[in-house]
């Protein structure tokens, strides 16, 4: 290929419009935003998982945030599916994202040049066939998370009319296919926007003359020739611009009100039980039945021994609890809920009466030393 003059390399070709880049920066907000608040949610038993829960403020806030997201995609989805009929059935464009064979075509062509099978690679339209891709996986993705979305979001009124295990299968799909898109954001789109070449025209507008002849030769042609499209009579225009109107007000209004009815059908998935501060499997018993002999007596039959010590002054990866100055009430939620060094034990292994013996041992040091 013949080498371009330093002028002709530095020069740019306009690719998209403001409204087309602003459509961008939403997308770009609201996808790395439910990436950030729903992945962790499938992964919530990691501790990754757990720190980002924290930052965000705790799981109600991720899940406010989550559905927050998801409503702004869908009404970007709503005006994006206005701006493409308006382009269609007014100004009388193509439908240039649609897929066909073309795209087949090039997508060997493209595959054989980079293995050398070919000299040149093809000369492609203004959307290649890798933004086609890219562009039905967008699509398609926001379809199967509406779906399920509305499942996990409304899952009282789904299982009205469906079978209760879609729940389950619903909430599989969206994690899985929440995987599937940041993976192919991580390794498709990334490479071939950031990487191999840092494309700025969705933040620019503008597409280098470089960039332009390797993916896009085809249209970079027609502009270097002077070929402009067939222009559409005003007249014509201006007539279906008349009869697009009305419809596009009335399927926003449907629209529109279809999301408010989707994020407001149900409360029962957003709502959470406020939180209280309570003692956990509250004993019923009173402190004055407590037998320090009792407890030093039954503290060599428990699995506490093993750890604590013989004579509960601590282990070699265990404190020592004799002389505890826990209350009663600590120290049976303590026992009961466990922690990450400690298990927890339950009434049918240490029954409350016998944690009540075991406290008042403990609390009084080592007066009481069990025999043997």
């Amino acid at each position: 290929m013949a080498q371009q003059s330093p002028t002709v390399e530095k020069l740019e070709y306009r690719r998209f419009s403001p409204s087309q880049r602003f459509e961008h920066i939403i997308l770009l907000v609201t996808f790395i935003g439910l990436a950030l608040t729903g992945l962790p949610q499938k992964y919530a038993s990691d501790l990754w998982a757990q720190s980002l829960i924290r930052i965000f403020g705790g799981i109600e806030s991720v899940r406010i945030i989550h559905r927050f997201l998801a409503t702004l995609l869908m009404a970007e989805a709503i005006y994006h599916g206005g701006v493409i009929s308006y382009k269609v059935f007014v100004l009388g464009r193509r439908a240039t994202m649609i897929p066909g064979l073309r795209d087949v075509r090039d997508a060997l062509q493209w595959i054989a040049f980079n293995l050398g099978l070919r000299k040149e690679h093809p000369h492609m339209p203004r959307y290649n066939f890798g933004e086609k891709a890219e562009y039905l996986a967008v699509v398609w993705g926001t379809v199967i998370m509406v779906i399920t979305g509305f499942m996990m979001w409304n899952p009282i009124a789904t299982t009205q009319f469906l079978p209760g295990v879609v729940i389950p299968a619903a909430r599989t799909a969206h994690g899985a296919e929440a995987v599937l898109a940041v993976l192919s954001i991580i390794i498709w789109h990334m490479y071939n926007v950031h990487i191999k070449r840092f494309n700025r025209s969705m933040f620019t507008g503008r597409l280098s003359r470089e960039a332009m002849e390797e993916e896009h030769a085809e249209e970079l042609r027609a502009l270097e020739q002077g070929e402009i499209p067939p222009q559409i009579p005003t007249e014509v225009i201006a007539r279906r611009k008349r009869r697009f109107w009305p419809y596009a007000i009335v399927m926003t209004a449907l629209l529109t009100g279809g999301l408010i009815w989707f994020i407001t059908f149900e409360t029962s998935a957003i709502s959470t039980v406020p939180r209280r501060q309570v003692v956990v499997f509250a004993p019923e018993v009173t402190l004055e039945a407590g037998d320090a002999a009792v407890g030093a007596a039954v503290w060599p039959t428990l699995r506490c021994a093993r750890c604590h010590g013989d004579d509960a002054s601590g282990g070699p990866d265990a404190p020592a609890i004799l002389g505890t100055d826990l209350t009663f009430d600590q120290f049976h939620q303590k026992v009961r809920t466990g922690s990450d060094e400690m298990p927890a034990f339950g009434p049918g292994e240490i029954p409350d009466a016998y944690l009540l013996h075991l406290w008042t041992w403990l609390r009084e040091g080592s007066e009481s030393q069990p025999s043997g």
